[in-house]
C-alpha cells in the first residue's frame, strides 16, 4: 500500500498550508490544508480495508504443444458483504501483465474472464497469482494484494509420427544375440491357478506331480527397451537467436517423437537428460521435455564434463537395448565416447541437429544428419537397419 503521485502531492500541499496558516494566522489556509490531510487520511483507510475476493482459475487445456491454442479462464467472486469498487486487477502470465476488467463487484456476484496464453515456446509458464489494486475514488492512496492460487501451463515440444521402432535384443542360451522386431514371451516360472487362468497356461505335468493346478508365467524378455539421451549441455548448442537454441529446441521434439511412440506401441522407453542437475524424473517424460534447459554458460562450463559421467552411467546401469543420443554441433567432436558404449547397446542412432555438414559416423553409430524434429521423424522411419 502506498500513496500515489496525486496523493503525496496534496499531502505536502496540506502540510505547507496547514503550516502558512498556523504560522501567519490565515484560517482560510489552515481550512484548506485540514481539509486536504483528512481527505488524503480517509483514502489511506479506505484503502487499508481488504476486500473479501475468491479467486478460482481454470487453464484450458494445462499441457499442450508448441503453438497449440490454450486459455487461462478467471473467475472473481466478491465474498463480502460491501459492495467493492474502484479496483484494477492484473494477471500475470510468462511474466507478462495481463489487464483483468474488474471494477466494481457488488455482494455475492461473480465475474468471469479470459485470455489466450502464449505457447509459441517450449517451457513452463508461470500464471499468477492475480493481483488487485485497490484506488479510494480521488486515487490519492492505492493498496496491491495478491488473490488467488499460482499455477503453471505446461508447453510440451511437437511431436511429430514415427512408424519405425527398433528392434528387440533376443538372446539365447548360447550367447547369440538376434534381432526380434516386437519382442518374444519367454517362460520365467510356475504359481498356483486363480480363478479367471486361462487353462491352456495350465502345465498338467507339474500339476499331476504337485496334486494342484499349476499355470506358467511367462515375460517378454526381449522386448525393445529405448534409452534417449538428450545432450542439454550449452557448448553442444552454441548457435542461438533471441535466447533461443534451435538445435536444442529440435533435439526435445525428437525426443518427444520418441517417447510419444514408444508409448503408443506399449515399449518401454526412458529419457536421460546428460546434465540431470535441475532434471524431475519422477514426472512424466513430456512435462520434463517442457521443463528441461540447457546447462552450463558453454565450453569449460560447469556442465561441459557431464557427458563422461552420463556415459558411465549408461554402461553401469544398462536400462535398455537401443541407445539414442540427440545432441547439437558442438557435441559433434564427443561421439567417439558412444562407441564404448556399442558392447551394451546393440543398437546406438546420433540425432545430429544444425551441423553445417555431414557428420561422420565415430565408432559405428548410424548418424542422422538433420535441421528440426520433422526432419528427424522422416530420417527414423527411413532407417531400417539398427
Amino acid at each position: 500500500m502506498g500513496l500515489t503521485t496525486r496523493g503525496a502531492g496534496l499531502l505536502v500541499a496540506a502540510t505547507a498550508l496547514l503550516g502558512a496558516g498556523l504560522r501567519f494566522g490565515y484560517p482560510e489556509l489552515t481550512v484548506l490544508g485540514a481539509a486536504g490531510a483528512v481527505a488524503v487520511g480517509q483514502a489511506v483507510l479506505g484503502a487499508l480495508r481488504r476486500p473479501r475476493l475468491v479467486v478460482a482459475r481454470a487453464a484450458d487445456p494445462d499441457r499442450v504443444a508448441v503453438g497449440e491454442p490454450a486459455r487461462m479462464t478467471l473467475t472473481v467472486r466478491n465474498a463480502g458483504r460491501l459492495r467493492v469498487t474502484s479496483l484494477l486487477a492484473e494477471d500475470r502470465c510468462a511474466g507478462r501483465p495481463v489487464p483483468v476488467p474488474l471494477l466494481r463487484l457488488r455482494p455475492g456476484r461473480d465475474t468471469t474472464c479470459g485470455y489466450d496464453v502464449p505457447t509459441r515456446r517450449r517451457g513452463v509458464l508461470p500464471v499468477g497469482p492475480l493481483r488487485v489494486t485497490r484506488r479510494d475514488p480521488l486515487g490519492l492512496c492505492a493498496a496491491t494484494r495478491p488473490y488467488g492460487p499460482a499455477t503453471v501451463i505446461r508447453v510440451h515440444p511437437r511431436v511429430f509420427p514415427l512408424t519405425a521402432v527398433p528392434t528387440g535384443a533376443g538372446r539365447s542360451l548360447d550367447g547369440r544375440v538376434d534381432g526380434v522386431p516386437h519382442g518374444s514371451i519367454t517362460f520365467d516360472s510356475l504359481r498356483e491357478y486363480v480363478v479367471g487362468d486361462e487353462l491352456r497356461r495350465v502345465h498338467w505335468r507339474t500339476s499331476a506331480r504337485v496334486g494342484e493346478l499349476m499355470v506358467r508365467e511367462n515375460v517378454d524378455t526381449s522386448l525393445p527397451r529405448i534409452v534417449v539421451l538428450l545432450d542439454n549441455r550449452a557448448a553442444a548448442h552454441p548457435d542461438r537467436a533471441d535466447g533461443v537454441a534451435a538445435s536444442f529446441e529440435a533435439a526435445c521434439e525428437a525426443a518427444a517423437s520418441l517417447v510419444v511412440a514408444a508409448f503408443r506401441q506399449d515399449l518401454p522407453v526412458v529419457l536421460l537428460p546428460v546434465d540431470p542437475a535441475d532434471d524431475r524424473a519422477a514426472d512424466p517424460a513430456l512435462d520434463r521435455l517442457a521443463a528441461v534447459t540447457l546447462a552450463g554458460t558453454g565450453p569449460g562450463g560447469p556442465a561441459d564434463g557431464v557427458l563422461g559421467a552420463a556415459v558411465a552411467r549408461l554402461r553401469r546401469e544398462r536400462p535398455g537395448d537401443t541407445l539414442v543420443f540427440l545432441t547439437g554441433p558442438g557435441g559433434r567432436d564427443d561421439l567417439g565416447r558412444l562407441g564404448a558404449l556399442r558392447g551394451a547397446y546393440p543398437s546406438v542412432v546420433v540425432g545430429m541437429f544444425g551441423a553445417d555438414g555431414p557428420t561422420p559416423a565415430a565408432g559405428g553409430p548410424v548418424v542422422l544428419d538433420v535441421a528440426d524434429g520433422a526432419a528427424f521423424a522422416a530420417a527414423w522411419d527411413t532407417v531400417r537397419r539398427w
